[in-house]
C-alpha cells in the first residue's frame, strides 16, 4: 500500500525512546506522513537533535524534544501536558523507552538493582506514560506499546526481568485497552523480534557463532528485519486503518514466534 504523506496530518505523535536507533525510524515515519513528533528519551540533546533532523511533516507543527525519566510518574504527566501545550494535542504515544538496559542475562548474575531497573523502565514507565498521555487524548487517540518476542517465548539474548516486564506489558496494554475503549481510544501493543541496534546488535555479535547460527535459523524468513519493518506495522496500529483494533498483540518477528 502506498502511504498519504498526510496520513497524520494535524495529528501529533509522542515517541518515548525516540532518540534510539527504532525511536528515530518511527519519528521519521510519523514526521514523514504528516504528524507533529515530540521525541522523548533521557538526554535533551539527543531528543533536540533527533527532532531538528525529522522531515516536515504536511500538516504539523513540526518537531520537539523532550527529555523525561520515564519511571518518574509527575515528571511524565507535567511532559505530556507540555506536548499537549507546545504542539497543540496528544494523538499518539508510542511507547519504545526500555529494553535490557545493560543488565546481566545469566539468572545468577542478576541483583535487586538489575530486576528494579528493567521493571521500572518497562513496566511502570510505560504504564505512567500510557496514563499521562490518555489523560490527554480525545476519541480517536491512540497508544502503541511495546513489548517483544521476549515476552511471549524464551529469548537467547535477553534476561529473565527482561522477559518478565514485556510480557507484564501485554497484560497492561489489554486492562488498559478495555479501561479507555469507550472513550474512543485504542490501546494495541506490538512484539518486535530481533530488531538489531544497540545494545541488542553487541549481545548478538558477542554470542558464538553456533548461537549466531541458531539465532538465525529459528526465523522462517531466514533473514534479519530492516528497521522500517517495525516502523509500517507501528503506524498502522497508531492510524485510522486500525480504527476497530485494540486490545491485540501484533508479532513483528519473521515468523519466529507463531500463537495458535
Amino acid at each position: 500500500m502506498t502511504q498519504r504523506r498526510d496520513r497524520f496530518a494535524g495529528r501529533v505523535a509522542v515517541v518515548t525512546g525516540g532518540s534510539g536507533g527504532i525511536g528515530r525510524a518511527v519519528a521519521e515515519g510519523f514526521a514523514g506522513q504528516g504528524a507533529s513528533v515530540a521525541v522523548v528519551d533521557l538526554d535533551q540533546s539527543a531528543c533536540d537533535a533527533t527532532a531538528a533532523a525529522l522531515p516536515v511533516g504536511s500538516g504539523g507543527a513540526g518537531a520537539r524534544g523532550y527529555a523525561v525519566d520515564v519511571r518518574d510518574q509527575r515528571a511524565v504527566a507535567d511532559l505530556m501536558a507540555q506536548v499537549r501545550d507546545d504542539l497543540g494535542r496528544v494523538d499518539v504515544l508510542v511507547t519504545l523507552a526500555g529494553g535490557s538496559l545493560g543488565t546481566p542475562k545469566a539468572v545468577e548474575d542478576i541483583a535487586p538493582e538489575d530486576v528494579d531497573l528493567v521493571v521500572d523502565v518497562n513496566v511502570k514507565g510505560t504504564f505512567y506514560c500510557a496514563q499521562a498521555a490518555v489523560a490527554q487524548m480525545g476519541e480517536g487517540g491512540s497508544v502503541v506499546t511495546v513489548s517483544s518476542i521476549g515476552g511471549r517465548q524464551p529469548s537467547p539474548v535477553t534476561g529473565v526481568p527482561y522477559a518478565a516486564s514485556k510480557a507484564a506489558v501485554l497484560g497492561l496494554t489489554r486492562r488498559l485497552a478495555r479501561e479507555v475503549g469507550p472513550r474512543g481510544i485504542r490501546v494495541n501493543a506490538i512484539a518486535p523480534g530481533l530488531f538489531l541496534t544497540g545494545r541488542l546488535q553487541q549481545m548478538y555479535d558477542e554470542m558464538p557463532a553456533a548461537e549466531r547460527d541458531e539465532v538465525l535459523g529459528a526465523i522462517p524468513l531466514s533473514r534479519f528485519p530492516a528497521l522500517r519493518e517495525i516502523v509500517d506495522p507501528t503506524l498502522f496500529l497508531a492510524s485510522d486503518e486500525a480504527s476497530y483494533i485494540t486490545g491485540v498483540v501484533l508479532d513483528v518477528n519473521g515468523g519466529r514466534f507463531m500463537p495458535l
